[in-house]
């Protein structure tokens, strides 16, 4: 698959540790997510992801029920859900997701960052069409073959394991998300390393070094956007 996965969120969690943006990302997508349905998780499966990627980056309680009660409160901020596709060096695709209450804001923030970091912004579908809808799951203490012996034993299908580090990495359908972590947490798992829903290249691309930097500037560029949630991409880092 090409991904290191529990190296790329320690890594943006690292990088996000002093300013908090993962935390106020988070809180952002709970109220959303909490706004469209109930902000109970057990009858709003949305939300319950979203509390389930954030227990694995480690988003503290109070900034979690803070977003909640916002969402019960009847607030009325009103976000729309954006993709941007466009195009890095050397042929890199990206994907943009994000949540804004300023589409207009947005859009003009996310075409400044590609186009003055040697991108360029491509129109919809553009790029889209060389990722696949992914879940991701990882978890520490089990090895790929008792993870697809529980999986077996569940009736669960997965497209791939991996073995990472300390880690065993799970890809499956989007639609296998919640039932991969049953499955682990019945056999008694308790925590996740990696709890994702992702768009995954087809196929990585590796970059010249000095080409690399480049595109890393691009990405930081574009992830410390206020209004950006997720940005995915077909580089291979090397993490």
């Amino acid at each position: 698959m090409g991904r290191k996965w529990n190296n790329i969120k320690e890594k943006k969690a690292s990088k996000d540790a002093n300013t908090s943006r993962i935390y106020s990302k988070f809180a952002k997508e709970i109220y959303v997510v909490a706004k469209q349905g109930e902000p109970d998780p057990e009858a709003n499966q949305p939300l319950k992801f979203v509390l389930e990627r954030a227990k694995t980056y480690n988003v503290p309680r109070n900034i979690i029920d803070r977003a909640l009660e916002k969402a019960k409160g009847g607030t009325e901020e009103n976000f729309d859900q954006l993709r941007y596709e466009g195009f890095g060096p050397n042929g890199s695709m990206i994907i943009v997701d994000a949540l804004t209450n300023n589409v207009n804001r947005t859009a003009s923030e996310v075409r400044a960052a590609f186009g003055k970091n040697g991108g360029n912004m491509g129109v919809s579908g553009s790029v889209a069409y060389m990722f696949d809808a992914t879940a991701v799951v990882g978890m520490e203490g089990k090895s790929a073959e008792e993870a697809l012996e529980i999986l077996m034993d569940a009736d669960v299908d997965a497209r791939d394991i991996i073995e990472e580090d300390e880690a065993v990495i799970i890809y499956a359908e989007p639609d296998q998300f919640h039932a991969v972590q049953q499955a682990f947490r019945d056999a008694g798992v308790t925590d996740f390393t990696v709890a994702e829903l992702t768009m995954l290249a087809q196929n990585d691309i590796s970059l010249p070094e000095d080409t690399q930097a480049d595109f890393e500037k691009l990405i930081d560029a574009i992830e410390d956007l206020e209004d950006v949630q997720q940005v995915y991409h077909n580089v291979d880092l090397g993490e």
